[in-house]
């Protein structure tokens, strides 16, 4: 079983490092073709793409944060996040047909 940290933002990245988040593999884009049953994935995925990672049994834990209008967009540092209370919540997401 493998961990995912998935985000190209450097805040968040050294934001998962001060929570000593245990992560195997640091990835900019995630390709759910690499994801297995079991797996964690932690990241701000698109709403499909977590639904991708639920179905094929794989734990899906969302990096949420409260922000205002006017930072989006805006790279964020890891005290940023901090001050904005990043945290870590677990979804289960999944596609009706």
């Amino acid at each position: 079983m493998t961990t995912y940290f998935v985000s190209r933002h450097t805040g968040a990245v050294q934001w998962a490092r001060r929570k000593n988040l245990f992560v195997n593999q640091l990835v900019s884009h995630l390709d759910t073709r690499i994801i297995q049953a079991g797996d964690t994935v932690i990241g701000s995925l698109p709403v499909n793409l977590a639904a991708q990672v639920c179905a094929i049994g794989a734990r899906y834990f969302h990096l949420t944060l409260e922000i205002s209008p006017e930072l989006r967009g805006v790279e964020l540092s890891a005290d940023q996040l901090e001050h904005l209370g990043a945290r870590l919540q677990q979804f289960e997401i999944k596609e009706i047909k």
